[in-house]
């Protein structure tokens, strides 16, 4: 691991994760995560072609569709429903030529409505007052190893809340927004509040929905995360999400739950 990032730039649209992006299910895959805040990078880059319509990306829905090999990938991204207050950008993931994720986010006119805003719940404790946690003894994988981890209490099967950072870029060589950057960490929900050990089951997400009710910011993501799995091979991972303001929205992951 001789880079300071996830993913290197190699032309307008494809990129080549490094070491640090790997696992966390094997470690020769992607691990979504970093691949979630890079589809997003991709997608704000795809909006700044029509830079002042003054749309905030609210809404960004990943499907999963096979294996994310360790390997470089191409970032194809599209608007597919216009407009100067709402907007559809879908973006679509290649690896080997082949489909892997395919990406929806809605994108909403912004406008001042603090007189009005409200319904949120508490803030989390600051992360800067709590303890490290090495979540790498549960799960392998340069991504996991690149975590600084604080959880607010000691993590519960099914139940955990946490705070998550990185010191590593997103792309090598250039800047990420905030948005980009929180994003690249949502996925790591699925990880932090395991019902049964990863060595005995698996439980991997096929999407991960990601809606925001503020932009966040600061380099802390904040996971208040519960996992249920049920009696028929399936799960939800349902998380509401912090900065260290406040929650800015919820995500949601679908499970696949097997015996290895």
């Amino acid at each position: 691991m001789d880079t300071g990032s996830y993913y290197e730039r190699i032309d307008e649209h494809r990129y080549k994760p490094t070491a640090h992006a790997s696992g966390a299910w094997s470690t020769d895959e992607v691990h979504f995560s970093p691949l979630g805040g890079l589809i997003a990078h991709a997608i704000e880059g795809h909006l700044a072609d029509r830079p002042g319509d003054g749309l905030v990306l609210s809404r960004i829905s990943f499907d999963i569709l096979g294996r994310l090999a360790l390997d470089e990938c191409e970032i194809r991204v599209e608007t597919v429903r216009p407009g100067r207050t709402i907007e559809l950008v879908e973006a679509v993931v290649l690896i080997a030529d082949r489909p892997v994720v395919r990406a929806r986010a809605w994108c909403l006119a912004s406008g001042d409505t603090a007189a009005v805003a409200g319904g949120e719940a508490d803030r989390l404790t600051h992360p800067g007052t709590l303890a490290s946690w090495a979540m790498g003894d549960v799960w392998p994988g340069g991504y996991i190893a690149s975590l600084d981890v604080r959880p607010l209490a000691p993590p519960l099967p099914g139940r955990a809340t946490a705070w998550i950072s990185t010191p590593l870029d997103l792309v090598a060589g250039e800047p990420a927004s905030a948005l980009a950057s929180y994003l690249a960490l949502v996925d790591t929900a699925n990880g932090i509040a395991v019902r049964e050990q990863p060595t005995a089951w698996m439980f991997p997400n096929v999407d991960l929905t990601v809606h925001l009710h503020r932009r966040p910011e600061g380099r802390w993501t904040g996971l208040d995360t519960t996992v249920v799995f049920g009696p028929t091979g399936q799960g939800i991972t349902s998380t509401v999400l912090h900065d260290i303001n406040g929650p800015v929205g919820q995500a949601q992951q679908i499970l696949t739950v097997r015996p290895v």
